[in-house]
């Protein structure tokens, strides 16, 4: 493809705004993997922050008993958009923007497979992002005024029919999901075919680097996972506009026909969305504890395990609809099957960190958060496995705590670590580690402050999704201090932005290896080149840059 090239500098032309609209054009119409994978990862954590005053918002309003902080459909608004948000416009562009900055770089690769539906994807996702959002201006509600999708992040039908739904608002939900569900499979069919394709020479995939054989694992599920989420949303808009009646039963058709399309893709999501975090773990534990990953084969098998499994554990979400007593039986097992391969995964983690010269260093404090914080997570998925106790718990703040925990305690617990990681890659400068440790310990207080009360909450008989409750039924204090702690989480999120910013700018020169890493990332120069690798690498281990720098040590041996 020719390029055309735009000069450095223009000495005849004083205005900045000509290099401003230059560099501006180099961002828009790049192909270039790593720039679109930062423009992934900014665009999603502004959403994240979007979702975050939602967030508070809501605790706020659940803070004290009878409420009054936000009327009762200004609520559902809120739940809906920050659960949206949250799922499709901060998980989902995270994991693309992992997978495009790192995978190519791991790999020992110049670029993705196919850059111009790299660039396609990334497009395509902020333009659903941004339908979802034009809702508050075009999706009217019987007023005319602009409003927001009400019906929840998982628009249960038959809330979702014209009935009960008359505006616009469910037709921006549905298109939004559905245009940025395109981008993200584009982006797994580059990811599975950059992986098959392009890796350099000697890296067999027994030598693959274990964050890109787990993002590998994500690109399958999110291509097996997406289509019938994108069916679902178009049968939706053909049910709204065409009265094809494919959930409404009133003319024959099923509201839990919605339940398990949504659902099919809804709990493979929740792996999806986790993945990141296994990726990133996999990579840092070794780094910080100076030592071999414990059990690699193994830790390839459980991965792949539970992209299997979590295909057929998607109605535990239904135990209360009134399947049969034989299928609630099967997914119950299947719920707890995918625990083993989890659990495998946690210990191996551990077994990893035993006996190894561990630097606490911000990354690495992250990462052990997440060792206990995914655990609690676990143990509240495998009670939630079984059909009675769910049936007790279903649709409380036993659930919501569990959840969170689940993404919150896992994926963004290890993502910030992973950004604190690579982040002198990408900024060629290191972070402020006070600022960073100020982070970690705002956030961590403040999440387990937010989500461990709400168990205790839900076990209590809260019922999620309501706008307000009465005094007198033991609620109080949980919320007060689960909206405590999610003033404590903001803080802690704008000391990240803060130091991202200043550490751009002030941070001291990071160098091409900070960390003494092993992977092929860290053999370039930070930030990259444009082109990655003046020559591409030959790898003969798993751990190429460590055995180049020492090949005498006894604690690594090839493999």
């Amino acid at each position: 493809m020719a390029s055309i090239d735009y000069p450095l500098e223009r000495p005849d032309i004083e205005d900045t705004g000509w290099h401003f609209a230059e560099n501006l054009y180099r961002w828009i119409a790049t192909v270039d993997h790593k720039k679109l994978g930062l423009m992934y990862i900014v665009s999603a954590l502004i959403f994240l922050c979007v979702a975050g005053v939602m967030a508070v918002v809501i605790r706020l309003q659940l803070a004290f008993p009878n409420g009054h902080v936000v009327d009762p459909d200004t609520y559902d608004r809120l739940f809906t958009m920050h659960g949206t948000t949250m799922v499709f416009l901060v998980g989902m562009p995270i994991v693309a923007g992992l997978s495009n900055y790192l995978v190519p770089l791991m790999i020992g690769a110049r670029d993705m497979a196919f850059p111009r539906l790299n660039s396609f994807g990334f497009w395509i996702f902020l333009f659903g992002g941004l339908l979802l959002y034009y809702s508050y201006i075009g999706g009217s509600g019987l007023s005319g005024a602009g409003s927001a999708p009400d019906v929840g992040w998982f628009a249960y039908a038959p809330l979702t029919t014209k009935s009960f739904s008359r505006g616009h608002s469910v037709d921006y939900w549905a298109l939004g999901v559905l245009v940025s569900g395109f981008g993200s499979i584009a982006s797994a069919i580059n990811v599975i075919a950059t992986t098959i394709s392009l890796r350099c020479p000697g890296m067999t995939l027994s030598k693959m680097p274990m964050f890109v054989w787990v993002m590998l694992v994500d690109a399958w599920l999110i291509l097996i996972a997406l289509p019938p989420l994108s069916a679902g949303q178009i049968m939706l808009l053909l049910d709204r506009y065409l009265g094809a009646n494919f959930f409404n039963t009133q003319h024959g058709g099923s509201a839990v026909l919605w339940q398990h399309i949504f659902w099919i893709f809804g709990h493979p999501e929740v792996y999806i969305l986790i993945f990141p975090a296994f990726a990133i773990l996999s990579e840092l534990v070794p780094i910080f504890s100076r030592k071999p990953l414990f059990g690699r084969p193994a830790m390839v098998g459980a991965v792949v395990a539970i992209g299997f499994i979590s295909l057929g554990v998607w109605a535990h979400h239904m135990f209360a609809v009134g399947m049969t007593s034989w299928s609630n039986t099967f997914f119950a097992a299947s719920s707890m099957l995918v625990g083993i391969p989890t659990g495998i995964k946690i210990f191996n983690w551990t077994a990893t960190m035993y006996g190894g010269r561990i630097r606490l260093l911000t990354p690495m404090l992250f990462c052990c958060a997440f060792l206990l914080q995914f655990l609690v997570a676990g143990l509240t998925g495998i009670m939630l496995a079984v059909a009675p106790f769910d049936w007790q718990l279903h649709d409380s703040y036993f659930v919501v705590a569990h959840f969170h925990f689940t993404l919150a305690g896992g994926l963004v617990t290890a993502l910030f670590g992973g950004f604190y990681y690579w982040y002198p890659k990408v900024a060629g400068r290191m972070y402020n580690e006070t600022l960073a440790k100020w982070h970690f310990w705002l956030f961590i207080i403040g999440f387990n402050l937010t989500f461990i009360p709400l168990h205790f909450a839900g076990t209590l008989g809260m019922p999620r999704r309501i706008y307000t409750y009465a005094p007198g039924r033991g609620w109080e204090i949980w919320n007060q201090l689960a909206s405590l702690g999610a003033l404590m989480q903001a803080a802690a999120v704008t000391l990240f932005a803060w130091n991202v910013i200043y550490s751009a700018i002030k941070g001291e020169p990071a160098g091409d290896d900070p960390w003494d890493a092993w992977t092929l990332e860290w053999g370039t120069t930070s930030p990259p080149p444009e082109y990655n690798f003046e020559k591409l690498p030959v790898v003969r281990s798993s751990r190429p840059l460590w055995d180049l720098k020492h090949p005498n040590d006894p604690d690594w041996k090839y493999e």
